[in-house]
């Protein structure tokens, strides 16, 4: 909701939404720099098995990660509708490969609900809680501690 300087109000989210194999996850804008088609990624030896790799972002090195490794679920499958989305996360770009991109949504933080105990093991660290939109439920992402280094 837009406030009388045409501002979101403080108690107003948005997130970016996407889709990860079967599961509909969001993130909050304020950590999306852009949304990337680009898969030019280069494969990194030795690292992490849920990072991709790194990419040249105009002349910036960012790490690629596979959100759907990184979160336990099934890896990233490439297609036309696989997007990279661009994160500053601690003035660093990192890059989370996404199966699909959908819209971007306001949400009130009323509307966040705990996420369900069916999630709370190894995957459901990562969700800071869910929100139910028309029929579909969306886990938004902690991004901190999905991005931090485990």
């Amino acid at each position: 909701m837009l406030g009388e300087n045409g501002a979101i109000s403080n108690n107003e989210m948005q997130v970016t939404c996407f889709q990860i194999g079967e599961v509909l996850c969001g993130i909050d804008i304020r950590y999306v720099q852009e949304i990337n088609k680009n898969m030019n990624v280069t494969q990194v030896p030795l690292s992490q098995d849920y990072i991709k790799g790194i990419m040249n972002l105009r002349g910036q090195i960012v790490t690629v990660i596979d959100l759907g490794k990184k979160l336990g679920m099934s890896p990233v499958k490439s297609s036309d509708e696989t997007r990279i989305t661009i994160v500053n996360w601690n003035d660093e770009f990192v890059g989370l490969m996404v199966d699909k991109i959908y819209d971007v949504i306001s949400v009130g933080q009323q509307e966040v609900m705990p996420p369900p105990s069916n999630i709370k093991g190894a995957k459901g660290k990562y969700f800071q809680g869910v929100i139910k939109k028309d029929s579909d439920l969306i886990g938004i992402l902690e991004v901190d501690l999905v991005l931090e280094v485990t």
